[in-house]
C-alpha cells in the first residue's frame, strides 16, 4: 500500500461542503478540470474519449464498492471501478473507526479505505477516479459515461452510497472528526462522560439523542422550529429522559473551538438573541441524501429516494445489482456496506455465469 498517495495523489478537500443542506451536494458532482486517475488491474484504462469494455463495472469506492471489487477480482471478472473524484466514501471524513472488525486498537477512516483499495488492486481490480456523468441501462451492454470515456459492461454494481446533510457552516466543516459527527453509532463511544448536542427535529435526531445518553452525561437536542417531524412516541421518550434537554426554536450559528469542539453559538429563532453553549461534541442529524441522481431514470427508488433492492442485491433491471448505503437507510455502517458489496459481487458473478458470459471456473474463489 502506498502510504503517501493511497488514492492516486488526489487531495480530499474537506471544505467543499459549504453549500448547506442541499441535496445536490453529493459525491457525484462532475469535476472536469481534474484528470482521471487509473490504478490497478492487468491493463491501463483507456484515455478520455475512448471506450472501455468489461464484464463487471462497479460504481462507488466506499466499503461496498471496494469489497465488491475484491470479490469480483478474485473471481477473475477483472472489474473496473469508477471510484469518484473524491474516492473512499464517508469514511474519508471519519477519524477514529473502532467498530470495524479486525482492528482492536481502531483505525483511521482514510487508512481503512486505502487498505481496502490496495487489496482490490492487488487482485486485479482497475480503479478510475472519475465521477459519472450519465448512464444508459436500456440494454446490455450497460453504458456509463465518465469524463469523456464510455464504459460498457455486461453487469453493474451500484454502490454510490449516501451523503449526510450538513448545516453548511465553515466551522462545522473544519471540525468534522474533531467533535463534529453525523453518526452516533459510529462515534458515540468517544463522548463518554461528556456533554454534547444533537441537531435536528426528525426521528433520526431523537433516536440519536436517546442512543447517545448511553455515553454522555447530558444531551442537548436543538431544533430551529417549535414543532418536530419525529413520531410522538420518540418525542415523549426524549422529554421524559433525564439526560436529554430539548431546545426548540434554536439554530446553530457557529461551532466553537480550534483543535476540537468546545461549544456552540446558537440563535433563538423567535427573538434573535445569541448565546453560547459549552459542549464537547455535536451530532448533525438532519438527514441523508442517497447518491442516486444518475440512476433514477432506470432504477426503482423508494419514497426517500433510496434504490429499491430485490432478492438481496438485485434491482428492477437484470444484471444491475445494488450494495451499501445507496439503498440502506437503516444501518448505514461500514461493515454492513461491506457485506452488501460481497453479496452483490457473488450475485453478479453467478448471474454472468448463468448468462454464459463467464465460465464456472471460480467456484472456490470466494
Amino acid at each position: 500500500m502506498k502510504d503517501k498517495e493511497p488514492f492516486g495523489g488526489l487531495a480530499i478537500d474537506f471544505g467543499a461542503d459549504g453549500g448547506g443542506a442541499s441535496a445536490t451536494a453529493t459525491p457525484l458532482a462532475i469535476a472536469p478540470e481534474a484528470p482521471p486517475t487509473a490504478t490497478g488491474g492487468p491493463a491501463t484504462i483507456a484515455s478520455a474519449g475512448d471506450r472501455v469494455d468489461t464484464k463487471l463495472l462497479i460504481v462507488g469506492s466506499g466499503p461496498a464498492g471496494l469489497t465488491a471489487a475484491v470479490y469480483a477480482a478474485r473471481a477473475a471478472l477483472e472489474p473496473v471501478v469508477l471510484a469518484g473524484s473524491a474516492p473512499g466514501g464517508q469514511l474519508m471524513l471519519t477519524s477514529d473507526v473502532e467498530n470495524y472488525p479486525g482492528f482492536p486498537d481502531g483505525i483511521q477512516g482514510p487508512d481503512l479505505m486505502a487498505a481496502m483499495r490496495a487489496q482490490a488492486e492487488r487482485f486485479g481490480a482497475r480503479l478510475v477516479d472519475v465521477d459519472i456523468d450519465r448512464v444508459d441501462f436500456s440494454a446490455r451492454p450497460f453504458r456509463i459515461w465518465a469524463r469523456g470515456t464510455e464504459y460498457r459492461a455486461q453487469s453493474v454494481v451500484v454502490a454510490t452510497g449516501a451523503s449526510a446533510l450538513w448545516l453548511g457552516l465553515d466551522s462545522e466543516t473544519r471540525l468534522r472528526g474533531r467533535g463534529v459527527s453525523a453518526c452516533a453509532t459510529c462515534d458515540g463511544f468517544f463522548f463518554r462522560d461528556r456533554e454534547i448536542a444533537v441537531v435536528g427535529g426528525g426521528d433520526t435526531a431523537f433516536e440519536e439523542a436517546t442512543y447517545l445518553t448511553r455515553f454522555a452525561t447530558k444531551v442537548h437536542l436543538l431544533h430551529r422550529r417549535d414543532t418536530f417531524r419525529a413520531s410522538k412516541i420518540m418525542i415523549d421518550r426524549a422529554y421524559d429522559h433525564p439526560k436529554i434537554e430539548i431546545h426548540p426554536n434554536t439554530a446553530v450559528e457557529e461551532v466553537l473551538g480550534d483543535a476540537k469542539v468546545e461549544g456552540l453559538k446558537v440563535r433563538d429563532t423567535t427573538t434573535g438573541d445569541m448565546s453560547e453553549m459549552q459542549l464537547d461534541g455535536v451530532f448533525i442529524a438532519i438527514g441523508y441524501v442517497p447518491n442516486t441522481a444518475p440512476f433514477r431514470e432506470w432504477l426503482e427508488v423508494d419514497s426517500k429516494g433510496y434504490l429499491v433492492v430485490r432478492d438481496e442485491t438485485g434491482s428492477n433491471i437484470e444484471g444491475v445489482f445494488i450494495a451499501g448505503d445507496v439503498h440502506d437507510h437503516r444501518y448505514r455502517q461500514a461493515v454492513t456496506a461491506a457485506g452488501d458489496g460481497c453479496k452483490a459481487a457473488i450475485d453478479a458473478e453467478r448471474w454472468l455465469e448463468a448468462q454464459g458470459i463467464t465460465e464456472a471456473a471460480t467456484a472456490t474463489a470466494w
